[in-house]
């Protein structure tokens, strides 16, 4: 049986001492902010605290999809030291990098008959899609051929549950997630929006609630309503410079939750806090579903 590497892209905001520990190969996605080029690559190319500080002094950075090229040059060496691939993507929901992966892995499997790269449509994004990660990588260590960790994959990815608490609504208008009168209206109003991931792999509004706090702690009312078994799970928690406040979110998990097995705090990356904003928190775990709702 081949030998197989499990890979990601670094909108997964994988620490990465965790991913190479694991042996994930992560690609990183390219960000552009004042006129220069940057990779995520958790904080090499620039921190991440620097990254935010110049988001909140008003530089607004861009974000671009992984071309065909790079992943030609990504999977290759695997594919010629003989390892068979199954890469794990960021939301098609949210970016077209996933069809360039799958474009170009049936293009490699035609070149080098034999091997094979499967490429799975996480519909995550930042923590979320790392916990997707994370619990695939766990399938693989616990001996899953490379068929089984794709299934495994497949059917884990809609339950992977996502809620987010911004605390600016400024970010979500300039991605089109909210008018330009409501995101006015809703700063007025000290509204902070909670935000979920859809079947689609898409960003959609639940909530509107009055008052940081109260958001806050409504990311764990929606763990609570929909987690369906916490016993042993592995939660994940982001933010965007905001680690008062996520700390704040993971002593109401433990407090609620005192069965789950670990907590495990990162940032949220340039590429996603480049939409989200900062002072983003946010939380992951397997639910039971997820919210079925429609973006419009």
């Amino acid at each position: 049986m081949a030998d197989y590497a499990i890979t990601c892209s670094s909108t997964a905001d994988l620490p990465t001492e965790f991913a190479k520990e694991h042996d994930i190969t992560v690609l990183p996605y390219q960000f552009f902010m004042d006129g220069k080029e940057y990779y995520d690559d958790q904080g090499v190319s620039i921190t991440t605290h620097d990254f935010y500080e110049k988001v909140r002094a008003g530089s607004m950075p861009t974000t671009s999809m992984v071309n065909a090229d790079r992943y030609i040059a990504f999977f290759t060496p695997f594919l010629e030291a003989g390892k068979d691939v199954l890469h794990l993507e960021f939301s098609s929901g949210l970016s077209g990098s996933f069809d360039n992966a799958v474009m170009v892995a049936e293009q490699l499997m035609q070149k080098y008959p034999g091997r094979t790269v499967k490429v799975v449509d996480s519909l995550s994004a930042s923590r979320g899609y790392g916990l997707f990660v994370h619990l695939v990588m766990l399938k693989k260590e616990e001996g899953a051929t490379l068929e089984e960790a794709y299934t495994y994959a497949e059917e884990l990815k809609w339950k992977i549950t996502h809620w987010f608490a911004v605390d600016s609504l400024e970010h979500l208008r300039r991605g089109g997630r909210v008018s330009r009168a409501s995101a006015f209206l809703g700063t007025m109003l000290n509204i902070k929006p909670v935000l979920a991931f859809n079947n689609e792999g898409k960003i959609i509004p639940i909530e509107k609630i009055r008052g940081r706090k109260k958001s806050l702690i409504e990311l764990v009312n929606k763990m609570e309503e929909d987690i369906g078994d916490p016993d042993g799970q592995i939660i994940y928690v982001g933010h965007a410079a905001c680690p008062e406040d996520a700390e704040f979110v993971i002593e109401l998990i433990r407090e609620r939750f005192p069965s789950v097995k670990d907590i495990l705090l990162n940032y949220t990356g340039p590429v996603i806090g480049a939409h989200s904003g900062p002072g983003t928190v946010n939380v992951h775990y397997v639910g039971k579903q997820r919210v079925d709702t429609k973006f419009k």
